[in-house]
């Protein structure tokens, strides 16, 4: 079992951070290679033509190895809001089609959609949650999936999702929503930021059109760095930006006037500008191998074991978790009768130097690896205290 790894990072001692879904801190070592991107910078006589190309291409296999797929299908991001925009530059909507998102989601995978609505008439279908005592004989997650599922018809143009819903947690049935948007022919994309790295995702298996994913929660990564991976639907799609170093020849800084038509292989036609990043490049790197050297599912059951102690000290108490098989556990909410109360909880907590977040009607937990039983008993004596 994977022991804590809390000497990794450069955590405040007496601090209780339960909130990497807001915000990772950074590894020791991506702290280091930031410092050493900076120093680069300031004497960049020893930048070299391949630097702006090999260390971009580690990055690509180093995620396309995380979410089991090839780096040929790897894009760099610099977030959210951009990999869904390769989506909606190339689906050509009317009044006649529609988009399926749960509602809730995060705004950046609801927007462009919103846009679609507005200039093309095309329909956005938020999906409701449905409340706890919505059925005695089917969970909450089921029902909300079998909503997603009975939305999809043959009008459907996208379905929109995160992996697993980013107030609290909810995991969607990615299997059967993926096969039902491929049965009438809509795109699926998948967010994964709140999952990957964190919990396994198999690309291939899956066959999303599109995932992506910010890599500054899960991948451990800096502000402004992500990935998506690009299915065959978008691959050889447009992009709606157009820079120097996603087009053939590239390489050749001498022949940079002889304008390329053509782009350079698989997803890299995607790429973001300047995304040969000196400094955020390698700090991801770092987040990205430490993971690999931890393996996701050992991140999952560390967190699993944190959780479930966090559940069962809660028990009889005012507060409550949905059961292990109906929430993530390295994302989930703990729930109270009266949400309301919520704002005046978290300050409460906070004086405590806990660190948790309210997303929607939920106390948004979600911790990492650099957690301890310490830090769960924080947690819970605040919460308990704060209850009155």
């Amino acid at each position: 079992m994977l022991a804590c790894q809390r000497a990794l990072f450069s955590l405040p001692d007496g601090q209780h951070y339960l909130n990497c879904a807001y915000m990772s801190p950074l590894l020791r070592a991506a702290e280091a290679a930031g410092i050493a991107g900076l120093k680069r910078k300031s004497a960049p006589a020893g930048i070299a033509t391949e630097d702006f190309f090999e260390p971009v291409e580690d990055l690509r296999h180093a995620f396309a190895r995380l979410v089991h797929t090839s780096p040929e299908r790897i894009a760099l991001i610099p977030a959210v809001s951009y990999g869904v925009a390769i989506a909606a530059h190339n689906l050509h909507l009317d009044a006649s089609r529609n988009v399926v998102v749960p509602a809730e989601e995060f705004p950046s995978l609801v927007y462009p959609w919103l846009e679609q609505d507005e200039h093309t008439g095309a329909t956005l279908r938020l999906i409701e949650r449905p409340p706890p005592t919505a059925s005695a004989q089917h969970s909450p997650v089921d029902i909300w999936n079998a909503r997603i599922l009975d939305a999809i018809d043959a009008r459907t143009a996208a379905v929109v999702l995160s992996s697993v819903h980013w107030t609290d947690g909810t995991p969607f049935a990615l299997d059967a929503i993926g096969q039902r948007a491929r049965d009438v022919g809509a795109a699926c994309i998948v967010d994964g930021t709140q999952s990957v790295g964190a919990l396994p995702f198999d690309f291939d298996r899956l066959q999303p059109d599109l995932l992506v994913c910010a890599g500054y929660k899960w991948l451990l990564g800096p502000y402004q760095s992500g990935f998506a991976a690009v299915g065959d639907r978008f691959l050889d799609g447009r992009p709606f930006e157009h820079n120097w170093i996603n087009r053939q020849d590239s390489r050749s800084f001498s022949a940079l006037t002889h304008y390329q038509p053509a782009y350079r292989g698989g997803a890299r036609r995607f790429d973001v500008g300047e995304h040969a990043n000196l400094i955020l490049m390698p700090m991801l790197h770092a987040g990205l191998d430490r993971i690999h050297a931890w393996g996701v599912p050992n991140v999952q059951a560390y967190c699993a074991r944190l959780a479930d102690d966090l559940a069962r000290i809660l028990a009889d108490t005012p507060y409550s978790l949905a059961p292990a098989e109906e929430r993530t556990s390295h994302l989930f909410g703990v729930r109270i009768a009266d949400p309301e109360r919520i704002p005046a909880i978290l300050d409460q907590l906070r004086r405590r130097e806990v660190h948790v977040s309210q997303r929607g009607d939920s106390i948004r937990v979600s911790p990492h690896v650099y957690n301890t039983d310490t830090d769960i008993a924080a947690l819970a004596d605040a919460l308990c205290a704060a209850a009155g």
